[in-house]
């Protein structure tokens, strides 16, 4: 499970990170915690069963499911299942266009913002 903020800090991040969790046993673990707050990040655990406690997460699994899993599935073999979510998150974030930063995908918009600072 420490591989995640691991590499979640390898990338540049702005101030006042906080990684947000479900109460799974896995994120409040002493050492998981004290991985987070060794690295500046601190950390949020919702409550139990409550979705829009964690709303960012929530729309994002949705669109998953509506533009891969409804759409694409069922898959016919471990590779194809493995491959979807790497195809659709590259292609979420280095290629799909998004009007509110100007129609541009997001990592280049992020690219920008921290070229500038």
């Amino acid at each position: 499970m420490l591989r995640a903020p691991d590499m979640a800090l390898v990338q540049p991040r702005p101030e006042g990170v906080i990684h947000h969790s479900d109460q799974g046993a896995q994120y409040v673990s002493n050492r998981y915690t004290d991985r987070l707050v060794d690295a500046g990040i601190e950390p949020s655990v919702g409550r139990v069963g409550d979705s829009y406690d964690n709303a960012l997460a929530e729309t994002i699994n949705g669109l998953y499911k509506a533009e891969v899993v409804h759409r694409l599935g069922p898959w016919r073999n471990l590779q194809a299942v493995e491959m979807a979510p790497l195809e659709w998150v590259d292609w979420f974030n280095n290629r799909r266009l998004f009007g509110p930063i100007g129609n541009i995908p997001p990592a280049e918009a992020e690219a920008a913002y921290y070229a500038s600072r």
